[in-house]
């Protein structure tokens, strides 16, 4: 598996410095134990290829102590100082700031006044607000999956959201090391979402898994391959458009 890996990072590596930022989104549906820890990876690996990031974060709000997308849409150049540009890795608290803006084009036109160009865009989100944003659009989002029983109800109501503003979601399932001797083994959770996706939405998914290992080989390995993956199929931002309907 690593050596498909490199050979598509430097690939990628390539890519990033041809084009403008790459548009990942991650859905929070309530289940942050199982979530924050793969998106932290997620941004780790890309941040290794030498790939820059920026996190819009759905869940933390901004304060004048704590300034994030909302001062920055209000004043650009709040946001132009040495930190921001020296940072390969950046997160914004976004509350506000997502709420401000009123769909797609605004937060295109948010984005491409950043003060440094990021290769990532990554912005971690409810699915009400990521279908708000992009509803009708050719974008991905992201739901984690977590081993727990009850993360099923909360992924299938974000699924169904998401479906319903004809957003095609992509699936990560987290899986814990006890089971990882079957590495594309669903957990009890995913086979039931998947189950229940399949017959009440007509949505037939095909999950990436991630092992949960303390082991970090393990780990990288499977977070190194969804980031490379989740990178390639990104939407260059300048080139997302809505989805016509064919009549």
């Amino acid at each position: 598996m690593l050596e498909p890996c490199v050979n598509q990072a430097a690939g990628l590596q390539a890519l990033a410095l041809q084009h403008p930022p790459r548009l990942v989104t991650v859905v929070s549906h309530g289940r942050q134990a199982g979530e924050l820890p793969l998106l932290w990876g997620l941004c780790n690996c890309w941040v290794e290829l030498d790939l820059s990031v920026l996190v819009l974060d759905a869940h933390a709000q901004e304060s004048p102590d704590n300034p994030g997308l909302a001062q920055w849409l209000d004043n650009p150049l709040q946001r132009a100082g040495n930190d921001f540009q020296e940072a390969a890795w950046q997160v914004l608290p976004a509350t506000h700031g997502l709420r401000q803006l009123t769909g797609l084009s605004a937060l295109q036109n948010a984005l491409a006044h950043l003060p440094q160009q990021r290769d990532v865009v990554l912005i971690y989100a409810d699915a009400a607000t990521l279908a708000r944003l992009f509803s009708g659009c050719s974008v991905a989002p992201l739901i984690v999956v977590p081993p727990a029983l009850s993360a099923t109800v909360s992924a299938y109501a974000a699924l169904k959201q998401l479906l319903q503003n004809q957003l095609r979601p992509g699936v990560a399932n987290l899986v814990p090391e006890s089971i990882s001797f079957a590495p594309d083994a669903p957990t009890v959770s995913m086979h039931h979402l998947s189950q229940y996706a399949s017959i009440f939405l007509g949505y037939h998914m095909q999950p990436s898994t991630v092992i949960a290992s303390p082991q970090p080989i393990q780990a990288r390995q499977d977070l190194q391959h969804l980031a490379l993956q989740l990178f390639e199929n990104a939407l260059p931002l300048v080139n997302i458009q809505r989805n016509e309907r064919v009549h």
